[in-house]
């Protein structure tokens, strides 16, 4: 690949663990934490750790929002990792009165209350509801991902919901619509069926 993979960087994702994989599949990863940084990448990584908020507010700082924005409404190659997921709706019952960048229509909750421990931490089957999407050649019918996670997207479209999983709870594991994927589940910690997902994402 001649060109390099952006990496959002917020200050708080999961960045080496991100640029490694890249590294191991032959991909060159580029970190983007200015407007400025977009130039020169044709494919977008968003991954992330930590609070809904607390990223919202980092991207607004750094001047982010506006381009991903603009980004994501051209249908360009994006692919958004947990908070990279989460951020793609309105808003979160983890941070209420933040608003997310609203691409799709939804609202990200918590895990209700159960006797499954929350955070969801370990590895997960998914099941693509569209095995033929070229993300999951050469996978499984139900691959074994790795979550950590204690609230997850309710998508109002549920036609976008590419792939779900089961924790007390069906919810949406991954998302597809054009060029956007996005997923609940970590592809940079889920050994080689993750960097299998990562490569035919940037390959496709």
């Amino acid at each position: 690949m001649s060109t390099p993979v952006g990496v959002i960087d917020y200050g708080a994702g999961n960045l080496r663990n991100v640029l490694n994989a890249l590294k191991t599949i032959g991909v060159t990863g580029k970190l983007v934490r200015t407007p400025g940084d977009f130039d020169g990448v044709e494919q977008l990584i968003f991954p992330g750790v930590g609070a809904f908020g607390d990223c919202v507010k980092t991207l607004d700082r750094q001047g982010l929002r506006e381009p991903l924005t603009e980004w994501l409404a051209a249908d360009r190659p994006f692919f958004g990792i947990c908070i990279g997921y989460q951020v793609l709706f309105e808003e979160s019952e983890e941070n209420p009165g933040v608003d997310g960048l609203g691409h799709f229509k939804g609202r990200v909750c918590r895990f209700p209350s159960s006797d499954m421990k929350v955070p969801h931490m370990g590895w997960n089957t998914v099941t693509p509801k569209n095995p033929a999407d070229p993300v999951w050649t050469g996978l499984p019918r139900e691959p074994h991902l790795y979550f950590v996670h204690s609230y997850f997207p309710i998508p109002e479209d549920p036609s976008i919901v590419a792939a779900t999983g089961s924790y007390g709870v069906e919810f949406a594991a991954a998302v597809r619509q054009g060029a956007i994927f996005a997923s609940q589940f970590h592809p940079e910690r889920s050994q080689s069926a993750g960097l299998r997902i990562l490569r035919n994402f940037l390959t496709a």
